[in-house]
């Protein structure tokens, strides 16, 4: 800074002189070496064209003499070439001894550094020299002694790095909410989003200032046995997003990032392919569909099990039918050779073909018909209708052509597209009917849960109270028991029996506390639910004809039928009813004594039977074949047979037919004095070709 001040001074003293200046000195001049260097930084240019000032004149010696004043543009210094130099107006240029430095882009001022300034400026471009020696020396210094710790400072970059990265996922996973995904053998991306979408939509509130979104979650969810999804749907519906978004996720896993999901199951990829977007080259001699089946022709070369291929729009920029039946080659293809497969389409070949073969499941974005626009959820099992006309409309194209493009749909293409749009609003009114009745359960399921926590507050405090009484009863018997031992006249008796008495009430008390808290414990968490040897209160054994005593009416009644495992049909005289097994009190069984073994109790009465082995007695006789008056002889004798045996009921086959040996048996049936009621099996028991007969007993 001194050195500057020095050529400052050295500027402020300088006079511009009017005679010119001695030989010598112009020799001086012209001989004065002129040390070009390139500007670092030019100032902007003055209104004259020449550099901004850097340094200001204190001196008005300057311009001192009036004959003088004008010679320079005016009272500064600049810079040109890292050496200090004034401006001076070219017509004036020889007035100022000194070496010129260039000039203006007008030409009017001329840079000239005065012979006085030589010295010094030489003077501080070699002090720059050293300075950039120094700055040199310094830096190979500290390069060597890096050299001599390079192995550390390099694995202590290569940690920092390893850091940073983790930190960078943790932060990027916070930010948008990830999981971490599981590596299986089932793809199942549930409420996924595209990252890269909700980052931009997020931006977009943050420089808005309103209140930021996060897109339409997508899941996609294959069943086991699919490895091949097709989606289908309006344009601009989210195709295209939710096959980025399943490739991208997939990368995002398998680098080691968490993805933007709820849940995320992903296989492991050894290659992921994809053709998305137009690829078409002048350069390359590439037209849109060439550039399409270029990329396929690779993919399906090098696509194996372990591939994910993603294909945006298969079969398009080309003929629609010859596009279609290309597509479901393809797709037949990577379906042969279990790749991992996601196509986009809008060719209804695409998705008769997902309906149609196993391990392809159909899938759509969806739309909504009231609004014409798309709703972005993507539905799994169903393919959807692709709306183009309902969008064109909605982004503003004349109606009138809107209108003549619906002339021009044939009467299938419209009602397969009206189909499609009901189907996706039943599945949508079937969405809300699922989320209504899943808001019912939960709120059932809290109901119960305050239902059984008061219950169990309530049965604890009843069993409290049963406890208390049954305590109290077991006191008030043990007193009457001591009362009673007192008053046995024999001493040693009564003392023998009231130790034998307390020591069996001690034994019996604990006995039966232990019972009843087990059977508190079990009937409070349950186990005793299927376990039947844990419900005592349940009668059990009960069989046609017991007699069973019901809680309801105080009385015995006989079970006449099994309604199921707790129903049973009573009779009480003439009266019948259904009784719960709840109702049953107890059961009284009764054998069964069947009119044969009556009627030999009896005495006085031989009763004889062709076959005496009647307790394996079949209950059915088959007399297809016969006539009437043979089958109606057959059943007589085998009615009676079964009535002596006890059978409650029997079947008859006879067959179909012309319906002869059906109206005559069943007529006779029905007149017989055994038999009470006549009935036809159902179809899959025989239907009109049997009959079944219950007897009385």
């Amino acid at each position: 800074m001194a050195r500057n001040r020095r050529t400052l001074g050295a500027f402020a003293r300088l006079r511009p002189r009017s005679t010119p200046s001695p030989p010598a000195r112009q020799d001086r001049a012209r001989r004065q070496p002129q040390r070009r260097r390139i500007a670092r930084t030019q100032p902007p240019p003055t209104r004259h064209g020449a550099p901004a000032p850097r340094h200001r004149s204190k001196s008005p010696q300057i311009s001192a003499k009036p004959q003088r004043r004008g010679s320079t543009q005016e009272d500064l210094i600049t810079i040109r070439g890292d050496r200090f130099v004034i401006p001076v107006k070219s017509e004036f240029k020889r007035k100022v001894p000194g070496v010129i430095h260039g000039s203006s882009s007008s030409g009017q001022t001329v840079f000239v550094e005065p012979l006085e300034t030589i010295e010094q400026n030489n003077e501080l471009v070699r002090l720059l020299d050293e300075e950039q020696s120094e700055i040199h020396r310094i830096l190979v210094a500290m390069t060597h002694a890096l050299g001599q710790n390079s192995a550390a400072i390099h694995l202590g970059a290569c940690i920092l790095a390893e850091v940073e990265s983790h930190h960078a996922r943790a932060r990027f996973a916070e930010t948008l909410n990830c999981s971490r995904p599981m590596f299986t053998q089932e793809l199942a991306l549930t409420a996924a989003r595209h990252p890269l979408l909700e980052l931009r939509m997020r931006a977009n509130a943050l420089a808005t200032g309103t209140e930021p979104r996060t897109p339409v979650p997508l899941t996609i969810i294959l069943p086991p046995e699919a490895k091949q999804l097709i989606i289908s749907g309006p344009n601009t519906g989210g195709k295209t997003v939710s096959l980025k978004t399943l490739g991208l996720l997939s990368l995002m896993a398998q680098a080691g990032i968490p993805v933007p999901a709820e849940e995320g199951k992903l296989p492991l990829f050894q290659s992921i392919y994809a053709d998305i977007g137009d690829a078409q080259s002048i350069e390359r001699n590439l037209s849109s569909f060439s550039a399409h089946v270029v990329n396929l022709d690779r993919i399906s070369r090098e696509a194996t099990s372990d591939s994910l291929v993603l294909l945006d729009e298969l079969g398009s920029a080309t003929d629609p039918e010859e596009g279609a039946a290309l597509a479901v080659a393809i797709a037949s293809h990577f379906l042969k050779r279990n790749t991992w497969c996601c196509i986009t389409t809008h060719l209804t070949s695409l998705k008769v073909y997902a309906a149609n073969h196993a391990g392809v499941l159909n899938a759509a974005v969806g739309f909504d018909q009231q609004t014409l626009t798309p709703t972005y959820e993507l539905r799994l099992g169903v393919p959807g209708a692709s709306a183009g006309l309902n969008i064109a409309a909605r982004l503003g194209l004349a109606p009138d052509i809107i209108t003549a493009a619906r002339a021009q749909m044939t009467t299938q293409t419209a009602d397969i597209g009206a189909f499609l749009d009901q189907l996706h609003d039943q599945l949508t009114a079937a969405a809300a009917e699922r989320e209504t009745m899943q808001l019912r359960e939960r709120e059932l399921s809290r109901e119960k849960a305050r239902v059984e926590v008061e219950g169990r507050v309530e049965q604890k405090a009843r069993t409290r109270e049963l406890e208390a009484k049954l305590s109290s009863l077991l006191e008030d018997f043990a007193y009457q028991l001591r009362e009673t031992v007192k008053a046995i006249d024999d001493k040693t008796l009564a003392q023998k029996i009231a130790r034998d008495s307390d020591r069996r009430m001690a034994t019996l008390r604990r006995e039966f506390s232990e019972q009843f808290n087990s059977t508190v414990v079990a009937h409070t968490t349950r186990a005793d639910k299927n376990d039947p040897a844990a419900q005592p209160h349940l009668p059990k054994g009960i069989k046609v004809g017991d007699l069973v005593k019901l809680k309801s009416l105080g009385r015995q009644a006989r079970v006449d039928r099994i309604i199921d495992a707790k129903n049973f049909e009573v009779s009480m005289g003439p009266m019948k009813m259904r009784a719960a097994i709840d109702d049953i009190a107890e059961v009284e069984s009764v054998k069964v004594v069947t009119p044969l073994e009556a009627a030999r109790k009896r005495g006085g009465i031989t009763v004889a039977t062709a076959n005496n082995d009647t307790d394996y007695m079949t209950s059915e006789i088959n007399v297809i074949g016969r006539t009437a008056d043979e089958a109606q002889t057959e059943v007589e004798r085998f009615l009676d047979r079964a009535f002596l045996a006890g059978l409650p009921r029997i079947r008859i086959v006879h067959g179909t037919g012309m319906g002869v040996l059906r109206r005559t048996l069943r007529e006779y049936l029905r007149n017989h004095p055994h038999v009470t009621t006549v009935t036809e099996p159902p179809q899959n028991q025989g239907g009109q070709g049997a009959t079944e007969v219950e007897l009385r007993q």
